[in-house]
């Protein structure tokens, strides 16, 4: 069985430069010149994977493969890249991210049935939705200790490389956007559009 080990662990080893940590995840991005090619390359995964394939996602475009293991396996995170390196394929890891969507509500247990039922999603923990198939986002949910009718309950939460959340806020300022609170950075910061509905640009940072 793989180690489980730290997402400051993960990055403080050697060999694993292409890859980023988001939340549960390591992700790799690899440009590739055609769907092909990713093909081929998707393909040579599968086989390296082996018997850890159920900790494996592929996501195969033509522009590119994203690479995600569920678990932070540092020799096959190597592995994969060397791969990536005698194809010629570059990493491109600025480019991964992961997104939820997060709900706040008084009573959880009372609000997230619902939810699993309209989206038809899995149920993982007492807080938290994921779609079985691994397309779409997944559904969180968060205690408030009173309610809020004046702010928005539904906001977006995304999971950026450590090394380009600076540049995801700045760019979500200059377009209009402003920082509601930093209490919580680099963990996460709290941004809202004019019309104040928010969004939370997160790291691993803090999740240790």
């Amino acid at each position: 069985m793989t180690e489980r080990i730290s997402a400051g662990r993960f990055h403080e080893a050697d060999g694993v430069d292409d890859w980023r940590c988001l939340y549960h995840l390591v992700s790799a991005r690899f440009r590739t010149s055609s769907l092909a090619a990713g093909a081929a390359f998707a393909d040579e995964v599968a086989r390296l994977a082996g018997s850890a394939e159920e900790h494996l996602r592929l996501d195969l475009r033509p522009t590119g493969v994203t690479v995600s293991l569920l678990v932070r396996d540092v020799a096959l995170a190597r592995r994969i890249s060397a791969v990536a390196a005698r194809l010629g394929l570059p990493a491109e890891p600025a480019e991964v991210q992961l997104l939820n969507v997060a709900i706040d509500a008084l009573v959880i247990a009372d609000v997230l049935p619902f939810w699993e039922a309209v989206l038809g999603y899995r149920r993982i923990g007492d807080d938290y939705l994921a779609d079985p198939a691994g397309r779409a986002p997944g559904f969180s949910f968060q205690r408030m200790d009173a309610p809020r009718p004046q702010r928005n309950r539904v906001h977006l939460d995304l999971a950026v490389p450590h090394d380009r959340a600076a540049d995801r806020i700045a760019a979500a300022l200059a377009a209009g956007g402003r920082l509601v609170t930093d209490e919580h950075a680099p963990k996460w910061w709290v941004l809202a559009d004019p019309e104040g509905n928010e969004a939370c640009v997160a790291t691993w940072i803090g999740r240790e």
